[in-house]
Formats: C-alpha cells, sequence, structure tokens
C-alpha cells in the first residue's frame, strides 16, 4: 500500500510541478526516485537511477534522436527559406475571408502531415491568421483552437504515413510503421478536422452575431503580408511535404521489404527483425532526402543554410530529452513492486486491449502533459503485454498502433501541456480567453474520434 501512494505520490507532483514551470528534465529522476525511496528503500536509489532511468533514457535517445533532429532541421528549413508562410498564403488566399477558420485549419494540417513542427507552424500561420480574423471582425480568442486543431490532432495522430514522432513510437513495440490501420486511421481524423472545424466556425459566429468583434489587442505587429512577393511559389513550397508522404510510403511499402535483411538478426544489430526498423528507417530516408531537396531547391534564398541546420539540430535536444526523461521515470515506476497494483488495475479496465491501452495511454499522457512522453511510458511498461493480448485473440496489431497514437493526443492537451501554453504565448492570449475551444477542439473531439476508431476496430477489425 505504502508503494502505490508512492507511485500515485510521485505522479501527482510531476503534473503539478511540471505546470508550475519546472523542467521535467529535473523533475523526472527526482520523482522517479522519490516513490522508489518511498516503495523501495534509500539502498536502491542510486542503483535505480544508474541502472533503470539513466538506461532507459538512453535507450530512447538511441531510438529516435533521428526522428527528432531531423524534423526539427526540416521544419526550420520550411521555415527561413519561406515554404510555411507561403503555403500558409495560398490557401487562406483560395479559401476566402468567409472561411477563415477553415484556412487556418488547413494550413496548419498541410504543414505538420508533411512534417514541420507545430512550433514552426504556429510562428508562420498565427501572423496571416490573426490579420484576416481582424479584418473580418472574427474574435481572436480562436486563433490558438484553430491553429491547434490543424497542428496537433488529426496529422500528429490519425492520418496514416503521418511522420509526426507520435505515429513512429509504437513501431518498434508492434512491428508496425506509421501507415498502420490507414482506413481506420482516416476515417479518425476526418471525425477530428470536420466536427472540430465546425465546433470553431458555429462558435465563432454566434459570438460575432452578439455583437463581438476581433477585441482590443494592441502592440502586436502584425505584418503579415511582408516580402509576401519574395515567397516561394506555392508548388515549390509544397514539394518537399509531397516528397516526406510520398517517400515514406514507398520505402514502407515497396523499396524496404523487398529488400534481404537476414543480417539484422546478428547480434551486432539487436539481433532484431526487419519489420521493427523498418517504419523507422523509411521517415528517415525519406526527412533527409527531403532536407537535401529544399537546401538545394532554395540555394539562392539562404542567408545561412549552416546556421538554420545548426539551429534546428539544436531545437531538437531537449524535446527529445524532456520526453526521454519521462521513458525514464516510466520505467523506474514499473520497476517497483507497488506496480503490479497499478498495472492490474489497468488491465482489468476491460477485456479488450484496445480499451485498456487507450485509458492507459491517455491518463499518462495526461498526467505528463506530454503525447510521446505519455505514450512511451505506457508501451514500454505495457506495450509487450497488449501485443500479448492481441496475438491471442487474433486481433491486428495495426490496431494497437492506431489506438496507442490516437490515444496520446487526447489527454495531453490538459492546460499544463507545454504546447498549449507555448501557443497561447504566440497569439498573446490567455488560458481564460481561449482554452476552453482548445479542450474541446484537441480533447473532446478527438476522444470522441478515439471512440469511433476502437468501436469500428472491435467490430470489423484493421482496415
Amino acid at each position: 500500500m505504502l508503494g502505490v501512494i508512492g507511485i500515485i505520490l510521485s505522479l501527482g507532483l510531476l503534473m503539478y510541478l511540471a505546470y508550475r514551470g519546472i523542467n521535467v528534465l529535473i523533475l523526472a529522476p527526482i520523482l522517479a526516485l522519490l516513490a522508489v525511496l518511498i516503495g523501495g528503500g534509500a539502498h536502491l536509489l542510486l542503483p535505480t537511477y544508474t541502472q533503470v532511468f539513466m538506461k532507459e533514457l538512453g535507450g530512447y535517445l538511441l531510438k529516435f534522436f533521428p526522428l527528432f533532429m531531423l524534423g526539427a532541421i526540416f521544419g526550420k528549413l520550411m521555415d527561413d527559406s519561406g515554404s510555411a508562410k507561403s503555403i500558409a498564403h495560398w490557401i487562406v488566399t483560395k479559401v476566402g475571408k468567409a472561411r477563415a477558420i477553415l484556412a487556418i485549419v488547413l494550413s496548419c494540417g498541410i504543414l505538420t502531415y508533411g512534417g514541420v513542427s507545430l512550433f514552426v507552424v504556429a510562428f508562420a500561420v498565427y501572423p496571416i491568421g490573426a490579420a484576416l480574423f481582424r479584418e473580418i471582425g472574427m474574435p481572436k480568442r480562436f486563433i490558438p483552437a484553430a491553429i491547434a486543431l490543424g497542428s496537433f490532432t488529426f496529422t500528429m495522430t490519425a492520418f496514416p504515413g503521418t511522420p509526426a514522432i507520435q505515429n513512429a513510437i509504437p513501431s518498434p513495440f508492434f512491428g508496425t510503421n506509421t501507415f498502420a490501420a490507414p482506413g481506420l486511421g482516416t476515417i479518425g481524423g476526418l471525425i477530428m478536422m470536420i466536427v472540430g472545424t465546425l465546433w470553431l466556425h458555429t462558435r465563432a459566429q454566434r459570438a460575432m452575431a452578439t455583437g463581438e468583434g476581433y477585441g482590443d489587442h494592441t502592440n502586436e505587429n502584425l505584418n503579415p503580408d511582408k516580402d509576401a512577393s519574395q515567397l516561394p511559389s506555392f508548388f515549390i513550397a509544397l514539394l518537399p511535404i509531397l516528397l516526406v508522404i510520398g517517400l515514406n510510403a514507398l520505402f514502407t511499402y515497396i523499396v524496404f521489404p523487398s529488400i534481404d535483411a537476414g543480417y539484422l538478426a546478428e547480434p551486432k544489430y539487436g539481433a532484431t527483425k526487419l519489420s521493427a526498423v523498418a517504419g523507422l528507417w523509411s521517415i528517415i530516408v525519406a526527412l533527409v532526402i527531403a532536407i537535401l531537396f529544399i537546401v538545394v531547391v532554395h540555394w539562392a534564398r539562404w542567408r545561412n543554410v549552416i546556421e538554420s541546420l545548426n539551429t534546428g539540430t539544436m531545437g531538437s535536444l531537449l524535446p527529445i530529452f524532456n520526453t526521454a526523461s519521462e521513458v525514464g521515470y516510466g520505467n523506474v515506476i514499473a520497476s517497483l513492486p507497488a506496480f503490479v497494483v497499478v498495472k492490474d488495475a489497468v488491465l482489468g479496465v476491460s477485456q479488450n486491449p484496445l480499451i485498456s491501452e487507450a485509458v492507459a495511454v491517455n491518463v499518462l499522457a495526461g498526467i505528463t502533459g506530454s503525447a510521446s512522453g505519455g505514450m512511451s511510458i505506457a508501451l514500454s511498461t505495457l506495450g509487450a503485454k497488449y501485443l500479448e493480448l492481441a496475438n491471442a485473440i487474433g486481433l491486428n496489431p495495426e490496431l494497437l498502433h492506431r489506438v496507442a497514437v490516437m490515444s496520446s493526443g487526447c489527454f495531453d492537451s490538459l492546460p499544463h501541456n507545454g504546447a498549449v501554453i507555448t501557443l497561447l504565448g504566440i497569439c498573446k492570449l490567455t488560458h481564460k480567453q481561449s482554452y476552453f475551444d482548445i479542450f474541446m477542439v484537441s480533447v473532446i473531439i478527438p476522444l470522441l474520434a478515439l471512440v469511433a476508431v476502437i468501436t469500428l476496430g472491435s467490430l470489423f477489425g484493421s482496415f
């Protein structure tokens, strides 16, 4: 009982102190060892830290650092080349002022589905969206929710092939790839996109009907059209995104399945199988080629391409170390004797492994305020058990993959989530002004989509 109290206290402090702004790099090891101290004793602190926490942290870095680094570089190059802003400008122009919310959602969706960081997208799209909202008199408080809907919902967790790190994490656990359960993912993604857009559009129209306008927001310094004529064309700007999606599919379904990878069974390659690494390999190759393409095609536009590459690289370090620390934390908790009680409680939620997995990932994503961190903890501690249960009942592992990813994108967007806080900072708005609609489009509606996918998957299997 004391051990369970230690786990609950540790998790509660992690959520509270992270919300208060303390970095998880500090919190994760301290609070993991607090749980060890309460549930195991002081003599276990150092061996747990060096042999469990740091080992699991390092293992996560070894596995996923290339994706974090390449994704950050790709996003930075898309930003510095003007490609991200070019795509946003083109969509806003074509969709029209009357559909301002849809324009923002589509702009963010296309960029993030192509691998551009949601932070880059927010910086690129916000000035354009703010100027558009101001011009038509639509309340500014809906901008963060529109960006959130397009940036960290359907393109992060549902649409097949998305290069988001969340969509790659389950692959080593289930032997799947980023296109897992494509039909169900598409259905879930469309539910999020359509219902979320309708929600925001209806809310904004009602607010405007009562006389609410853009609002009194001074010192915004918005110059969305500055140097717009110098931006690359929409087609050239879109090509790197098409390359990422297309090459990812090409290597996933054609190139890698056709090679003889028997050498992977050798100990020096980890005694693994091609199915366990092909999903990661495909995204890595697609991003590398897309990065080279951007550098070459926009060669005349670079002020300092080396600086852009370096900035993107350095920008990947904090996110991956944060997530890796959370993985280390989760594995320390899982190593405690009292975790058996927690594990049995989660597995006992339902005999359907999809429901149990959804609950586990959602709860941990909510506690950590991180989609990737929460899912990584859940799968590193329970992933093997879920795969065992799925195999026992003939459930396609692709369903486990898609449900895990979609579950990571629900409760992660609670108020203490770093992306939510950053987004509100970019838009110069507060939780009180804008969080309700962020909550609806990035928590409640994704939960509805998740329920739909679990229901369809349980009835008809993976497709």
